[in-house]
Order: C-alpha cells, then structure tokens, then sequence
C-alpha cells in the first residue's frame, strides 16, 4: 500500500526531506498551507486521501468529541524529544505495524503504539 502523507505544521522539515529521499509522497503544512487552522488541515487531508500526521492532541478532540469527519488515518506523535529526522523512521517502523492503520486513530509514543477505529 503506497501512503499519501499530510505532515503538519509542526513535523520537522528534516524528517520530510527522508521521507522525500525515500520515494514517500508527503505534502507539508509548514510548506504549502502554513497557518491552516486544524480543522482546515483534518479537510485537506480527507479530501486529498492523506493520512494526517501531527504532534498535535487536538485532533483527538476533533475527530471523537466533535465529530469531525477523518482522513482515511491519524498518527499523533507524543515523542518528548527526539532529532529531527527521527520521525521519518517512526513512520517507516509505524507502515510495518502488524494490524495496518489505515482507519485509525494511533499514538506512537517512541515506545507504544496505541491505536483505535475512526468513527465515519
């Protein structure tokens, strides 16, 4: 399964320019829409088929308190500290998760995977 990736604002530039290196198809936030708000970004994500990667617990809320419509997954990185190419390789660890994560919400934590279904 070949990911379309929506990093958000807050995913460092570093960790894109791998992700790139490495044939990924990752559109930046930071790069193009640089000051969407999230509800903006959850849309943009959803309409182009993006999986929304963020270290933004917003998006909990969005999606499972309001009910906002997802994007076909959610990755919520809680990494305390971390280099900034790290993430790109949370990310190739994350694609090879035994249960998959398209359409669902996960929380990587550096350590834990954590994962629920999105409510469509």
């Amino acid at each position: 399964m070949k990911v379309r990736w929506l990093v958000n604002e807050n995913f460092p530039a570093p960790s894109v320019a791998v992700m790139r290196a490495s044939g990924h198809d990752v559109l930046s936030i930071a790069e193009s829409h640089s000051g969407d708000n999230d509800i903006e970004v959850l849309a943009l994500a959803r309409k182009e088929g993006r999986w929304l990667v963020t270290f933004d617990q917003d998006y909990g809320e969005l999606l499972f308190a309001r009910h906002y419509a997802p994007p076909p997954a959610v990755i919520l990185l809680r990494v305390p500290s971390y280099r900034p190419e790290e993430p790109a390789g949370w990310l190739e660890h994350l694609l090879r998760e035994p249960n998959g994560l398209s359409g669902k919400f996960t929380v990587f934590t550096g350590t834990t995977v954590r994962s629920r279904p999105l409510l469509h």
